[in-house]
């Protein structure tokens, strides 16, 4: 736990040194204010929600609408909520950005997509590909594990799972990696890659029409046709979202994941004897402390108050956006013993990574196979593997609500056949 005297100032937020370790900070928040109104970089104003309790109730409260149109700001304000782009690609109409009924619709569509059953089925495909991408790699000695594996695995796993044909698949792979530069590519790239994703889609759609397979694209067809009355603007805006949630989630869960074992060598060495002996009971637990202790998400998205709330003390009024912090909720000592450390055998870990309520992550079993997979295959396949530079060189993604690393150098031996 981060031992703040009461006089410390407030931390700058959403500083480049903030990004590289947000956890002081939100310890403070949590501490001295913890449903606090921030200016954010984008110069809207939101509630941060940083405790625990406070995060968990925010999370389920049905008068915080996911609905963009319950904010009330002004419409160029508004244009900076929600996920960079959807706006201009008409692309809305998702499980991230609607209430009851509607979401109770569209998410009894799309969950038979995250069955157990389902994502069981998958798991051999998730490990040809964890392990052809390992391949390309493995004879180097090096890699950059974001470019080279965390970013590409969920890209092609979630392409396989919508019914994208293999030869369009590297398209994807572009457009996804223009989204995820929050900034960091040319002006406009971000909008354009929706854009062209969104057109992608619809055509998608029309052709698998008249070629149903058993892929979750053919699945919302058919939904469509037997009276659920999924329109395409739904069936294209259900196919981005799951894309978009899909993957970089896992970019980040897998990159976060693996950084923070190689920064805890003795948690890694406990691994690593674990998976030498064919358990997977710690590799289990470990993914979900990595997912509490660094996860992929920092901030829940948004949700706008239809109604007066009272929440942590405060007063939120009808149209505040509201932000919830899942990296300071899960690091809190209220609810975590030690919280600050990392136990890849933590015990009752109910932590906040994939959300909460109605609006609770429908692929976190997908993204927790990947994580398996890749972290598993990674260790037991390149056991010295270690940073190739220091961790003070490394430097995350801008945006606000994901958290991950720009790159991750790493060295080890090289494999060869």
């Amino acid at each position: 736990m981060h031992d703040l005297p009461p006089e410390t100032p407030a931390p700058e937020l959403f500083t480049w040194e903030f990004a590289t370790d947000p956890y002081p900070a939100y310890a403070w928040l949590r501490e001295h204010a913890p449903v606090r109104r921030t200016t954010l970089p984008s110069g809207v104003e939101a509630w941060l929600v940083t405790r625990y309790v406070d995060a968990k109730r925010a999370l389920a409260d049905p008068r915080l609408s996911k609905n963009p149109v319950h904010h009330a700001e002004h419409a160029h304000a508004k244009s900076k909520t929600g996920i960079p782009g959807e706006r201009g690609a008409e692309l809305m109409t998702h499980l991230l950005n609607i209430d009851p009924p509607d979401h109770t619709r569209l998410r009894r569509l799309v969950s038979q997509a995250f069955t157990p059953r389902r994502v069981a089925e998958f798991a051999p495909r998730v490990q040809e590909l964890t392990d052809g991408l390992i391949d390309a790699f493995a004879a180097k000695g090096e890699a950059d594990l974001i470019h080279d594996f965390a970013f590409p695995l969920p890209i092609y796993a979630i392409c396989d799972l919508l019914g994208v044909p293999r030869e369009d698949q590297d398209d994807f792979r572009d457009w996804a990696g223009m989204m995820i530069r929050h900034g960091g590519g040319p002006r406009g790239g971000v909008g354009r890659s929706v854009k062209k994703m969104r057109r992608y889609l619809a055509e998608l759609i029309h052709r698998k029409r008249d070629d149903l397979g058993d892929d979750l694209i053919s699945g919302l067809i058919r939904a469509s046709d037997h009276g659920e009355h999924l329109t395409e603007n739904e069936a294209a805006a259900m196919a981005f979202i799951l894309l978009f949630a899909g993957f970089e989630t896992t970019v980040n869960l897998v990159g976060n994941g693996v950084y923070a074992l190689l920064r805890h060598p003795e948690q890694r060495a406990r691994l690593q004897r674990s998976l030498d002996a064919g358990e997977t009971g710690l590799l289990a637990t470990g993914i979900e402390e990595l997912l509490r202790y660094d996860g992929p998400v920092e901030l829940a998205t948004w949700r706008y108050a239809t109604e007066p709330v009272r929440l942590g003390g405060q007063s939120v009024a009808v149209g505040d956006p509201v932000l919830v912090v899942l990296a300071a909720a899960d690091r809190d000592p209220e609810r975590f013993d030690d919280p600050d450390r990392l136990d890849l055998s933590r015990g009752d870990n109910k932590h906040l990574g994939y959300g909460h309520g109605i609006h609770y992550c429908l692929g976190a079993p997908l993204a927790r196979l990947e994580g398996q997979a890749a972290i598993g295959t990674l260790l037991t396949r390149l056991p010295d593997l270690r940073l190739a530079v220091d961790p003070s060189d490394l430097r995350w993604r801008g945006g606000l609500i994901m958290r991950g690393l720009r790159t991750l150098p790493v060295q080890f031996t090289a494999v060869r056949d």
